[in-house]
Protein backbone atom coordinates (compact mmCIF):
# COMPACT_ATOMS: atom_id res chain seq x y z
CA UNK A 1 0.00 0.00 0.00
CA UNK A 2 1.13 3.63 -0.85
CA UNK A 3 0.62 6.37 1.74
CA UNK A 4 -2.46 7.23 -0.27
CA UNK A 5 -3.79 4.04 0.20
CA UNK A 6 -3.24 3.70 4.29
CA UNK A 7 -6.53 2.57 6.36
CA UNK A 8 -7.28 5.25 8.12
CA UNK A 9 -7.89 4.29 11.86
CA UNK A 10 -10.40 5.98 14.08
CA UNK A 11 -10.99 5.24 17.82
CA UNK A 12 -13.76 2.67 18.54
CA UNK A 13 -17.26 3.67 18.87
CA UNK A 14 -19.01 4.41 22.63
CA UNK A 15 -22.29 2.97 22.06
CA UNK A 16 -25.04 4.73 24.89
CA UNK A 17 -26.50 2.82 26.84
CA UNK A 18 -29.37 5.26 26.70
CA UNK A 19 -31.45 4.14 24.68
CA UNK A 20 -31.44 0.36 26.57
CA UNK A 21 -32.77 2.49 30.07
CA UNK A 22 -35.80 4.06 28.44
CA UNK A 23 -38.77 2.05 28.46
CA UNK A 24 -41.00 3.02 25.30
CA UNK A 25 -44.75 5.03 26.22
CA UNK A 26 -47.31 2.90 25.81
CA UNK A 27 -49.61 3.48 22.40
CA UNK A 28 -52.71 5.81 23.35
CA UNK A 29 -55.76 4.15 24.33
CA UNK A 30 -58.31 6.20 24.01
CA UNK A 31 -60.46 6.50 21.29
CA UNK A 32 -62.77 8.81 19.38
CA UNK A 33 -67.27 8.38 19.57
CA UNK A 34 -68.78 6.57 17.10
CA UNK A 35 -70.53 10.00 16.38
CA UNK A 36 -66.89 11.17 15.02
CA UNK A 37 -67.17 9.23 12.44
CA UNK A 38 -70.97 10.23 11.09
CA UNK A 39 -69.61 14.06 12.09
CA UNK A 40 -66.52 13.65 9.54
CA UNK A 41 -68.55 11.55 6.67
CA UNK A 42 -71.03 14.76 6.74
CA UNK A 43 -68.70 17.08 7.26
CA UNK A 44 -66.76 16.30 4.17
CA UNK A 45 -70.40 15.43 1.93
CA UNK A 46 -71.03 19.24 2.84
CA UNK A 47 -67.51 20.00 1.07
CA UNK A 48 -68.04 17.38 -1.51
CA UNK A 49 -71.11 19.29 -2.80
CA UNK A 50 -69.65 22.43 -2.75
CA UNK A 51 -66.82 21.73 -5.21
CA UNK A 52 -69.90 19.91 -7.14
CA UNK A 53 -71.53 22.93 -7.53
CA UNK A 54 -68.46 24.83 -8.37
CA UNK A 55 -67.55 21.98 -11.39
CA UNK A 56 -70.90 22.21 -12.75
CA UNK A 57 -70.73 25.74 -12.52
CA UNK A 58 -67.37 26.04 -14.23
CA UNK A 59 -67.63 23.00 -16.62
CA UNK A 60 -69.92 25.20 -19.24
CA UNK A 61 -66.49 27.06 -19.64
CA UNK A 62 -64.68 24.18 -20.50
CA UNK A 63 -63.78 22.38 -23.70
CA UNK A 64 -65.97 19.08 -24.87
CA UNK A 65 -64.83 16.35 -22.97
CA UNK A 66 -63.25 18.02 -19.47
CA UNK A 67 -67.26 19.65 -19.04
CA UNK A 68 -68.16 15.97 -18.63
CA UNK A 69 -64.93 14.70 -17.04
CA UNK A 70 -64.41 17.48 -14.48
CA UNK A 71 -67.83 16.88 -12.50
CA UNK A 72 -67.36 13.35 -12.67
CA UNK A 73 -64.01 13.53 -11.40
CA UNK A 74 -65.35 15.70 -8.34
CA UNK A 75 -68.15 13.19 -7.56
CA UNK A 76 -65.47 9.96 -7.45
CA UNK A 77 -63.18 12.34 -5.11
CA UNK A 78 -66.49 13.00 -2.91
CA UNK A 79 -67.18 9.71 -2.54
CA UNK A 80 -63.95 8.32 -1.34
CA UNK A 81 -63.73 11.53 0.83
CA UNK A 82 -67.31 10.75 2.44
CA UNK A 83 -66.73 7.29 2.27
CA UNK A 84 -62.93 6.36 2.63
CA UNK A 85 -60.92 9.25 4.78
CA UNK A 86 -63.44 9.23 7.47
CA UNK A 87 -63.10 5.60 8.28
CA UNK A 88 -59.23 5.79 8.03
CA UNK A 89 -58.69 8.74 10.06
CA UNK A 90 -61.48 7.62 12.90
CA UNK A 91 -59.52 3.84 13.07
CA UNK A 92 -56.14 6.14 13.84
CA UNK A 93 -57.32 8.30 16.03
CA UNK A 94 -56.21 7.76 19.37
CA UNK A 95 -55.67 9.55 22.69
CA UNK A 96 -53.90 9.62 26.44
CA UNK A 97 -53.97 12.40 29.04
CA UNK A 98 -51.38 11.49 31.76
CA UNK A 99 -49.86 12.94 34.57
CA UNK A 100 -46.93 14.34 32.33
CA UNK A 101 -47.99 14.53 28.67
CA UNK A 102 -50.82 14.32 26.15
CA UNK A 103 -50.01 11.84 23.51
CA UNK A 104 -52.21 11.65 20.11
CA UNK A 105 -52.23 9.53 17.61
CA UNK A 106 -53.47 10.74 14.37
CA UNK A 107 -53.50 10.63 10.40
CA UNK A 108 -55.35 9.49 7.52
CA UNK A 109 -52.59 8.26 5.43
CA UNK A 110 -50.21 8.94 7.68
CA UNK A 111 -49.89 8.51 10.86
CA UNK A 112 -48.26 10.89 13.43
CA UNK A 113 -48.23 10.71 17.21
CA UNK A 114 -47.55 13.60 19.31
CA UNK A 115 -46.42 14.09 22.84
CA UNK A 116 -47.33 17.30 24.52
CA UNK A 117 -46.16 17.81 27.66
CA UNK A 118 -48.36 18.97 30.55
CA UNK A 119 -46.13 21.55 31.91
CA UNK A 120 -45.85 23.40 28.61
CA UNK A 121 -49.25 23.75 28.18
CA UNK A 122 -50.98 27.17 28.79
CA UNK A 123 -54.32 27.12 28.50
CA UNK A 124 -56.84 24.66 27.35
CA UNK A 125 -60.36 25.13 25.71
CA UNK A 126 -63.40 23.51 24.51
CA UNK A 127 -65.41 24.57 21.35
CA UNK A 128 -68.59 23.17 19.47
CA UNK A 129 -69.67 24.40 16.29
CA UNK A 130 -73.27 23.96 14.85
CA UNK A 131 -72.54 20.48 13.25
CA UNK A 132 -70.63 19.27 15.74
CA UNK A 133 -72.77 20.55 18.48
CA UNK A 134 -75.93 17.93 16.07
CA UNK A 135 -73.79 15.28 16.95
CA UNK A 136 -73.17 16.73 20.55
CA UNK A 137 -69.47 16.66 20.07
CA UNK A 138 -66.74 19.21 20.99
CA UNK A 139 -63.38 19.68 20.83
CA UNK A 140 -60.67 20.44 23.06
CA UNK A 141 -57.57 22.36 21.96
CA UNK A 142 -54.64 22.92 24.11
CA UNK A 143 -52.36 25.69 23.05
CA UNK A 144 -48.43 25.91 24.04
CA UNK A 145 -45.60 28.15 23.31
CA UNK A 146 -45.40 26.21 20.11
CA UNK A 147 -49.09 26.60 19.15
CA UNK A 148 -52.32 24.81 19.19
CA UNK A 149 -53.48 20.88 19.54
CA UNK A 150 -56.36 19.56 19.33
CA UNK A 151 -58.55 16.30 20.13
CA UNK A 152 -61.28 16.54 17.71
CA UNK A 153 -64.61 15.30 17.96
CA UNK A 154 -65.16 14.12 21.20
CA UNK A 155 -68.72 13.34 23.45
CA UNK A 156 -69.54 16.93 25.19
CA UNK A 157 -69.23 15.21 28.08
CA UNK A 158 -65.78 13.87 27.69
CA UNK A 159 -64.46 16.98 26.40
CA UNK A 160 -65.31 18.84 29.54
CA UNK A 161 -63.53 15.97 31.27
CA UNK A 162 -60.37 16.04 29.30
CA UNK A 163 -60.58 20.20 29.30
CA UNK A 164 -61.18 19.63 33.05
CA UNK A 165 -57.89 17.30 33.30
CA UNK A 166 -55.65 19.04 31.69
CA UNK A 167 -56.32 22.26 33.06
CA UNK A 168 -55.92 20.87 36.51
CA UNK A 169 -52.37 18.75 35.44
CA UNK A 170 -51.35 21.70 33.79
CA UNK A 171 -51.92 24.04 37.04
CA UNK A 172 -50.45 21.45 39.40
CA UNK A 173 -47.52 21.39 37.45
CA UNK A 174 -46.88 25.00 37.56
CA UNK A 175 -47.29 25.55 40.78
CA UNK A 176 -44.76 22.95 41.43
Amino acid sequence: MTDSQQAVHLPPVRVSRLSEDIAPLPEPTERLPPQALSYWRVSAAGQATVALIASLVLADRLPAPWSTIAPLAVVALGIAAVVVVPTLRYRRWRYAVRDDEIDIRHGTFVVRRTLVPIRRVQHVETESGPLQGAFELATVAFHTAAGETEIPALGRYEAERVRARIALLARTRDDV
